[in-house]
């Protein structure tokens, strides 16, 4: 049964919205030859958008650069304003962006560990408001917020596996009671997976997973292209795992015994000053997998690192088969290819299951940039849609 004419049309607006999107700036001959429609019919579609506020003339193309045929159309950036937060145990950082996803203001903020709860959520919400402010936005559409914990899929309630500060669930409910936009809540280490996906180490991938080292340890999985939360929203808690070396084993209320107390932050610190490295976990990383560093005890310290990661990333891999593991977060990042190689050469020796390892390309950015993604996408998800 054919479309009818209103859906036709609905569907021919989105496709060209999609193109605007991907490409960027397009003539209508550019889109005609794009989406294999009539002129007539990409002339129509390009009025309709005009009129809707979506899409706008932004230039023009060519070696004349006038008339009609060079006018390039672009989605219009201003439509819709989005925010992006990533809230950590020991601060918040914020990002406001256009309908585009393109930053235009981003702040940060410590929030100490004896702050109470209604003053640091009050801190929080303020941070946003002023970043705002400051781009110019007066009113945001969608606002895509990272935070460590589970979140139900079915509610998409931050629900606390890993102690967090009670301002973390409570700012989630604040946003929601005090912003007209749509608050998204997603777990930090799925964000930086979306991100690593569409933008960075795992682009070219439909099954893989990351591996969040920072202050904490988490996973996210994604096959078949698509992220994986499983039945509660607990996809991916590997901090849980039961690991040989630990001297026991993690409880349904602590990872204390499991593989986070192999590839914690403190962990890893702790392992790099028995090498004779200082600093945090990320510095020592960091400097032992610099080119400045060649042999002796910042060999010794990556290769006992690696050995500790590999432990867990065999278990995933015995699991899930995913292919390809991204060792993200902070610490991921700053080992870079040092690290990774020498975790997916150690898993070689521990698991039958090919699995190449990647450094994350995009470290502690990574979760603030997948918020932005997700907002815009649900932003562009609404205004996209064709009329009623």
């Amino acid at each position: 049964m054919p479309a009818s004419p209103s859906t036709a049309r609905a569907i021919n607006d989105r496709l060209a919205l999609r193109l605007l999107q991907r490409e960027g700036p397009l003539t209508a001959s550019q889109l005609k030859a794009l989406t294999g429609l009539s002129r007539p019919t990409v002339a129509d579609l390009v009025e309709r958008l005009q009129e809707s506020g979506l899409v706008r003339v932004v230039g023009e193309a060519g070696e004349q650069r006038r008339g009609p045929n060079a006018r390039l159309y672009g989605i219009a950036a201003d439509r819709a304003h989005l925010a992006a937060l990533d809230v950590r145990t020991k601060g918040i950082s914020v990002v406001v962006a256009d309908l585009l996803g393109a930053t235009l203001a981003e702040a940060a903020l410590p929030i100490g560990s004896d702050t109470g709860t209604e003053p640091a959520v009050e801190q929080a919400v303020a941070l946003l408001e002023r970043t705002a402010r400051g781009a110019g936005v007066d009113r945001l559409h969608s606002v895509g917020v990272g935070a460590p914990g589970l979140i139900d899929p079915g509610t998409g309630e931050l629900r606390d596996s890993v102690k967090l500060p009670a301002w973390h669930r409570r700012l989630v409910v604040a946003l929601q009671e005090r912003l007209s936009a749509a608050v998204l809540v997603e777990n930090e280490t799925n964000l930086a997976a979306v991100a690593e996906q569409r933008l960075g180490a795992a682009r070219d991938l439909d099954d893989f997973v990351l591996l969040w080292l920072g202050q904490g340890v988490g996973a996210a999985v994604v096959l078949g292209g698509a992220l994986r939360r499983g039945a509660s929203g607990g996809a991916g808690e590997i901090g849980f795992l039961p690991v040989p070396g630990t001297g026991g084993l993690p409880s349904a209320t602590g990872c204390g015994a499991g593989f986070h107390t192999l590839a914690g932050a403190a962990a890893i610190r702790e392992l790099a000053r028995v090498h004779g490295i200082d600093g945090d976990a990320e510095q020592a990383v960091r400097a032992a997998a610099s080119d400045e560093c060649d042999g002796g005890p910042a060999d010794a310290f990556l290769d006992a690192l690696a050995e500790r990661l590999a432990v867990g990333v065999a278990a995933v891999a015995a699991v899930l088969d995913p292919g390809c593991v991204v060792l993200g977060g902070e610490v991921g990042h700053a080992g870079g290819t040092r690290l990774a190689s020498r975790v997916e050469a150690r898993l070689g020796a521990l698991s039958p299951v090919r699995t190449r390892v990647r450094p994350a390309e995009l470290g502690g950015q990574a979760v603030l940039r997948g918020a932005v993604l997700t907002a815009r996408d649900a932003a562009q998800a609404e205004l996209f849609a064709p009329a009623p």
